[in-house]
C-alpha cells in the first residue's frame, strides 16, 4: 500500500502549448508499473481550455467544481457541471474546459499507452469555444 499526501507533489502551470487561458494541474496519482492508470485534478480559470486532443486509451473526467464546456469533434459544445461524469473513448478529438464566466475543476484520468498517455493537437479557437 502507498499513501500519496496531498501536496506532495507540487502544482504546475498547464503549458500554454496545450492550452488557452489560465490552467493548474495537481497531479494525484501514477500508478507503478503493469498499471498503467494515471489521474490529475485540473482547473480552468473562466475562459480556459485545452487544445483538441485525443487518448489512446480514453479519459474519464469527474467535475468536481464550478461549470465548464466540452466538446467532441463534430458534435456540440456541451455544459458540465459537479458530480458529472464525461468518458471519451480512445482516439476521439475532443476539448475541455471553463466556460465564459466561471471557473471549472475535474479530476482527469487516463491510461498510457506505450508510455503515452495524450496526443496533443491544434488549440481550440475563439469562435469554437464560443459555439
Amino acid at each position: 500500500m502507498e499513501i500519496k499526501k496531498v501536496g506532495s507533489q507540487p502544482s504546475a502551470k498547464g503549458s500554454p502549448d496545450w492550452f488557452t487561458g489560465t490552467v493548474r494541474v495537481d497531479p494525484l496519482f501514477e500508478a507503478p508499473d503493469p498499471a498503467r492508470v494515471t489521474g490529475a485534478s485540473v482547473t480552468f480559470e473562466p475562459g480556459a481550455r485545452t487544445a483538441w486532443h485525443t487518448h489512446p486509451l480514453g479519459q474519464t473526467l469527474i467535475v468536481t467544481a464550478g461549470c465548464g464546456w466540452v466538446q467532441r469533434i463534430g458534435g456540440p459544445v456541451e455544459e458540465i457541471r459537479p458530480g458529472d461524469v464525461v468518458w471519451f473513448p480512445p482516439g476521439e478529438k475532443h476539448w475541455h474546459g471553463a466556460s465564459s464566466t466561471a471557473a471549472m475543476t475535474h479530476i482527469a484520468i487516463s491510461e498510457k499507452k506505450d508510455g503515452k498517455v495524450v496526443d496533443w493537437m491544434e488549440k481550440v479557437t475563439d469562435e469554437q469555444y464560443r459555439r
